[in-house]
C-alpha cells in the first residue's frame, strides 16, 4: 500500500502543467498531515505565543457575528478579546483592491498605498474614469504600481461592463464555487488574492497559502517537500477542519514575519528540527 501511495504521489507531482483547478481534487491523497488534533494544537500554540494578530481581529468579529450563536464551530473557535473599536465591515470591492495592493510589499506600504488611493480617488467611481498614470501615481507608495494600477483597472472596467455598477456585494448571495468562479474572470486576480476575498471579506472557511504559510507548511511536514503553492492550497483546504481555517491562518502568517528560521528560504527539502529553532512548531515535525 506504501509503494502504491508513492506511486501515484510520483504520478501526481510529475503532472505540474495541470494543476487541480478545484478545492475537491486531492493532490497528495497518501499524505495524511496535518491531522485536526495538529491543527488545533499549533492554534493554540501560535496563539499563546503571539496573542491574537490584532490586524485581523475585525475580520474575526465579522465572522463571529455570523455565526449561529450556538454552533459547533462557534464552540470551536477559541475565546479572546477582539474589541478593536472598528465595528463597520468594508465592501468586498475595497477589501480586493487592498489585497491587490499587499501584493510583493509590506503590510505599511500596502496600507499607505490604499489610504493614498482613498484621499485622491473618493469613489470607485473616480478611479474608474482616472488616468491610469494618474492611478498609478496615487499608489506609487506600494511598489509594482503599474501591474496592480493594471489590475485595479481592469477589476472596475470589467465590473462596469458586465454588472453596470462598481460593487461587489453580489457576491456574497453565491456558492464559494461561484465566487471564485467570478473573481477568477478578472484579469490579474489570482488564486491567493481569491482565498483572501473569501476568508476575509466574505466570511467563507477557505484557507490562502501565502508565502510564509507555504515554507512553514513544507517545515513543518504538512505537504510534501515537493510540493508547490497550488497543490499545498488544495491539500491544506481538505486538511484542515473549516472551524479551525481563520485563526490558524492568521497566526501562521503572523508566525512566518516574526520567525525567520521557520520559513528556510531556499531548502525545500530541509527539515525543521528543535536543533534548528525553539519555536514551538519545531515539536510537530515527524521524522
Amino acid at each position: 500500500m506504501q509503494k502504491t501511495c508513492k506511486r501515484k504521489q510520483l504520478q501526481l507531482d510529475g503532472r505540474s502543467q495541470k494543476t487541480p483547478k478545484s478545492t475537491t481534487e486531492e493532490p497528495y491523497p497518501c499524505h495524511h498531515r496535518p491531522t485536526a488534533e495538529e491543527c488545533r494544537a499549533v492554534r493554540d500554540k501560535l496563539l499563546a505565543l503571539h496573542g491574537f494578530p490584532p490586524e485581523f481581529l475585525k475580520y474575526r468579529r465579522h465572522r463571529l457575528m455570523k455565526m449561529e450563536p450556538f454552533s459547533n464551530e462557534a464552540q470551536s473557535e477559541p475565546l479572546i478579546n477582539s474589541d478593536d473599536g472598528d465595528h463597520k465591515e468594508e465592501s468586498v470591492l475595497d477589501g480586493l483592491i487592498k489585497i491587490v495592493l499587499s501584493q510583493n510589499t509590506t503590510e505599511l506600504n500596502s496600507q499607505k498605498a490604499f489610504a493614498s488611493l482613498k484621499s485622491v480617488f473618493p469613489t470607485w467611481e473616480d478611479v474608474y474614469a482616472a488616468e491610469t498614470k494618474s492611478l498609478e501615481n496615487a499608489i506609487r507608495c506600494g511598489g509594482l504600481a503599474p501591474r496592480k494600477a493594471s489590475c485595479i483597472k481592469n477589476v472596475l472596467s470589467s465590473l462596469h461592463e458586465r454588472k453596470g455598477k462598481l460593487c461587489l456585494e453580489y457576491l456574497r448571495d453565491l456558492s464559494v464555487d461561484e465566487i471564485k468562479s467570478e473573481l477568477s474572470n478578472f484579469k490579474g486576480v489570482g488564486p491567493k488574492t481569491v482565498a483572501c476575498v473569501l476568508m476575509f471579506n466574505l466570511q467563507q472557511d477557505d484557507f490562502p497559502v501565502d508565502t510564509h504559510v507555504f515554507e512553514i507548511a513544507r517545515a513543518i511536514g504538512w505537504v510534501p517537500a515537493v510540493a508547490d503553492r497550488n497543490k499545498t492550497y488544495l491539500h491544506l483546504n481538505r486538511r484542515i477542519p473549516n472551524e479551525l481555517k481563520f485563526d490558524l491562518n492568521c497566526l501562521l502568517y503572523t508566525h512566518g514575519k516574526l520567525c525567520r528560521k521557520c520559513t528556510m528560504k531556499g531548502s525545500s527539502q530541509k527539515k525543521l528540527t528543535s536543533k534548528d529553532c525553539s519555536c514551538p512548531l519545531s515539536v510537530n515535525v515527524v521524522e
